[in-house]
């Protein structure tokens, strides 16, 4: 047997792995690190968030990324080489992280990198009945392991498309196993660049569980916020956004779009939702000279109310509901306020549930990595958007 394989058979035995998820989102703010040690599988993982770290991606990282990100049209030759090189700043800071925590590389069971999407196209966005749905995330596994030494699960999303879901969102597996609580249901709100919930029933039944984008969460924010203030990567506090009025034409043109409409599961991206999005909404609804105060109020409100009435279609009631929110739109104060008072549900971010709302879609990673190599007995059913397969590919480190 060739000795990686059987180091991989003697982590899966381990009482406690030791994984390291990584995480980069469609907002490009840089790369999160989570260092996690987990016990158990399934419904009975335990997880234990030892250090996070996200680090920033400089101006020359974000130029680059961007020259490939959700285009139509791209230098085919530079989204390769962009390929292999991701994979060794991910690795770089993988090792930069670990001598700062003072972890030695021997301690680390695998590494769990989600990667960095650069196309995401389901089949209700192309609309090409021959062929499937096609997510892409790049940052190669390999270079990542033989790099850091570390064996390295990658490339997660292409299963799930394989067995017929959209490549997303993939928040569902780790938290059904970590979040779900009998006798309470629970709605896990991640409002990243897109926004996106698992519904988590109070019977804890895995048949029972939902899981769907609602549409843009930062993604519009932080586009418009960088075009107008070339200085600001976000609207921080929403401070910009608070001097604004919300204008009710532009929203009701915004929220036109057929992507609303379409039932449940679904996933999306800065592929629909994008500057030409908001521009086409604003010629359509003549409000192309609106402020960018205006403008920015309007885009939060569109998040808000986008995200509210997906959580209504369930057709739930939801004084009944804990919202239990994560990544970076649970820091904007004004997105938060608007969606209280849209929604009657009991609202507390993850960290209250003992995992970090910022760290906790690496996390994720890493429990899924955990999955594939311990367990994978999970049966969620055979409905559409939540296959029950292990996921990510691996790759050895010699």
């Amino acid at each position: 047997m060739n000795s990686q394989i059987q180091q991989l058979y003697d982590i899966a035995q381990k009482p406690v792995r030791t994984i390291i998820g990584l995480m980069s989102g469609t907002s490009m703010d840089g790369l999160d690190v989570a260092l996690c040690a987990i016990t158990g599988s399934g419904e009975h993982t335990q997880v234990q968030l030892k250090a996070f770290e996200t680090i920033p991606y400089t101006e020359e990282i974000k130029v680059e990324i961007r020259k490939v990100f959700a285009q139509q049209t791209i230098d085919f030759p530079h989204l390769a080489m962009l390929n292999e090189w991701i994979g060794l700043l991910h690795a770089k800071m993988i090792l930069a992280c670990l001598e700062k925590w003072q972890v030695a590389v021997k301690e680390i069971d695998a590494i769990a990198s989600h990667g960095q999407t650069v196309m995401h196209t389901p089949k209700i966005l192309h609309g090409l009945a021959n062929f499937p749905n096609a997510t892409l995330q790049i940052g190669d596994g390999d270079h990542i392991a033989v790099t850091t030494g570390i064996i390295t699960l990658s490339d997660f999303r292409q299963k799930h498309v394989a067995a017929g879901g959209e490549g997303a969102p993939l928040a569902v597996y780790g938290d059904y196993f970590i979040f779900g609580k009998k006798g309470e249901n629970r709605l896990m709100l991640n409002m990243g660049g897109i926004a996106n919930f698992t519904y988590l029933p109070a019977s804890m039944n895995p048949e029972e569980v939902f899981v769907t984008d609602t549409g843009p969460g930062n993604t519009l924010l932080d586009a418009f916020t960088r075009h107008y203030f070339p200085e600001k990567q976000y609207d921080a506090d929403a401070l910009l956004a608070k001097q604004g009025s919300v204008s009710q034409s532009l929203l009701t043109a915004l929220k036109a779009d057929s992507f609303f409409t379409k039932p449940f599961p679904k996933t999306t991206g800065p592929e629909l939702f994008n500057k030409t999005f908001v521009e086409k909404a604003q010629a359509a609804s003549e409000t192309s000279d609106l402020s960018v105060h205006d403008l920015l109020a309007t885009l939060t409100r569109f998040s808000a109310e986008t995200i509210a009435e997906a959580m209504q279609a369930l057709g739930k009631d939801l004084h009944d509901f804990s919202i239990y929110t994560s990544g970076g739109g649970m820091h904007n104060p004004l997105l938060m306020q608007w969606l209280q008072e849209l929604l009657p549900a009991r609202f507390a971010p993850t960290d209250s549930l003992g995992i970090a709302g910022d760290a906790k879609e690496a996390v994720l990673f890493a429990l899924l990595a955990n999955e594939t190599l311990a367990g994978g007995k999970s049966d969620f059913g055979t409905r559409k958007g939540i296959p029950s397969v292990s996921m990510g590919k691996i790759s050895f480190p010699r």
